[in-house]
């Protein structure tokens, strides 16, 4: 399988502790692709010029991070990151969502405030990204008990919305006003999966 693939991207990031925790990491044949360079080849795998995209050893190309990761899920022989059914499967479900979600914001942000030049910025629409964010981690916050010790799809998706979050802005102390989240955070952060894909430029 190859996984089109950058350093940067949180989205790749969420299938790559998938492929750590199910343990076919190995089997990933990794492909960097940077999407917004002009001469970018990424199209080629995803019509969209998104990372990630995973070419499937039959050949099929999928995309986005939520149908990667259940893909490589399937793939697994042991206990399932995506619940199969019930109760467990749509909580799961909701929080790779709001995971999802203060990832869209972030990253919205971060490409508003880096890549856009200052005179053509939106106030307006950056303050609603930042709104967005501080919600997303509010709720997160009453999601504690949901988020718990079962290392789900859930739970994937907000260590990587956190973990972003602390390697664009680490000045912002997102900590302070969630004292139950950062602790879950803190915990969680220690995992091997976790451990073995930190973003780096």
């Amino acid at each position: 399988m190859k996984l089109r693939y950058s350093s940067t991207s949180p989205y790749v990031r969420k299938v790559m502790i998938v492929a750590h925790e199910i343990g076919i990491a190995e089997r990933l044949q990794i492909v960097p692709g940077n999407p917004w360079v002009s001469d970018t080849d990424v199209p080629q795998d995803n019509p969209l010029g998104k990372v990630p995209a995973l070419i499937t050893d039959d050949g099929a190309h999928l995309y986005d991070s939520p149908v990667i990761c259940e893909y490589l899920d399937s793939l697994n022989l042991g206990r399932k990151l995506f619940p199969a059914s019930g109760a467990a499967r749509w909580a799961a479900l909701r929080l790779q969502a709001l995971g999802d979600g203060i990832l869209d914001a972030a990253v919205t942000l971060r490409l508003e405030t880096v890549m856009r030049p200052a005179e053509y910025r939106w106030p307006a629409w950056l303050a609603r990204q930042e709104a967005a964010i501080g919600r997303g981690l509010d709720a997160a916050e009453v999601e504690v008990p949901q988020l718990g010790e079962d290392f789900n799809i859930g739970a994937v998706a907000m260590v990587c919305a956190l973990g972003y979050l602390d390697f664009r802005w680490p000045e912002d102390d997102w900590r302070k006003a969630r004292p139950r989240l950062a602790h879950w955070y803190a915990m969680k952060k220690n995992r091997p999966s976790v451990q073995a894909t930190m973003p780096h430029d």
